[in-house]
């Protein structure tokens, strides 16, 4: 192999090495907010339980206080 193309071989390999630690820095980050996304998901999740919940009881109220014979 000629000096050139061992050089424009070394460049192409040095190319592929920055696109892969570019790649494994992208990949984490999105990992990242992937887990983030996961977290915050579970948060709403409760809450929206929470929530419901608490409607659901006002509504029993609600028809309770309906319901009641009047004085």
């Amino acid at each position: 192999m000629s000096h050139l193309a061992i050089k424009q071989l070394e460049e192409k390999v040095d190319l592929l090495i920055r696109k892969c630690r570019k790649l494994e820095s992208e990949n984490a980050a999105m990992r990242e907010l992937s887990k983030n996304w996961d977290d915050e998901r579970a948060v709403l999740i409760e809450k929206n339980t929470v929530a419901r919940t608490r409607v659901e009881a006002m509504i029993q109220r609600l028809k309770s206080i309906h319901n009641e014979p009047e004085n």
